[in-house]
C-alpha cells in the first residue's frame, strides 16, 4: 500500500513539468478535446498523449472516448486533495509528524549514525542519510 507521501509525490512529480501545469490550467475551464489542448502547444500529438497519460496515471485527469477523439477532464476533487495535502504539510499542527514514534525512531537512528562520524565527515554522513 502506498503512503500518502508516495501518492502525493507521484502527483507532484507529474506537476513538475510546465506543460502539464498548463494542461491542468486549460482543463480547469472544463472538458476539452485532445485536439483543442494541442492547439495551445508547439509539440506533437504523441507528446500530448504522453503528458495526458502521466496526468491520468496520477489521478488528476480522466479521459473518455468520443468517436475518434479523446475528451479530457480535470478531476477537481483529486486536485483539491493535493492542495489540502500541501497545506497540511506546511501548517504547524498539534499532531505533527515530529511527535510520531516512527519519526522519533528515524531521528534517533540518524543521531546515532552521526555520533560515529568524524567532524570532517559529518556533512558527508548527514547527506548520505538525507538521501535515504
Amino acid at each position: 500500500m502506498n503512503s500518502e507521501y508516495e501518492i502525493n509525490a507521484k502527483i507532484l512529480k507529474a506537476l513538475s513539468d510546465s506543460n502539464r501545469l498548463k494542461i491542468i490550467d486549460l482543463l480547469s475551464c472544463g472538458e476539452k478535446c485532445g485536439c483543442e489542448i494541442l492547439e495551445s502547444f508547439k509539440f506533437t500529438q504523441p507528446t500530448l498523449s504522453h503528458h495526458m497519460k502521466v496526468l491520468i496515471d496520477c489521478g488528476l485527469i480522466e479521459a473518455r472516448k468520443d468517436g475518434i477523439w479523446n475528451q479530457y477532464k480535470l478531476k477537481v476533487n483529486n486536485a483539491n486533495k493535493v492542495v489540502l495535502f500541501l497545506m497540511n504539510l506546511v501548517t504547524e499542527k498539534e499532531n505533527c509528524i515530529c511527535n510520531s514514534e516512527e519519526y522519533a525512531y528515524n531521528d534517533n537512528r540518524l543521531k546515532d549514525e552521526l555520533k560515529s562520524c568524524s567532524k570532517e565527515n559529518i556533512i558527508i554522513c548527514k547527506n548520505t542519510n538525507d538521501e535515504k
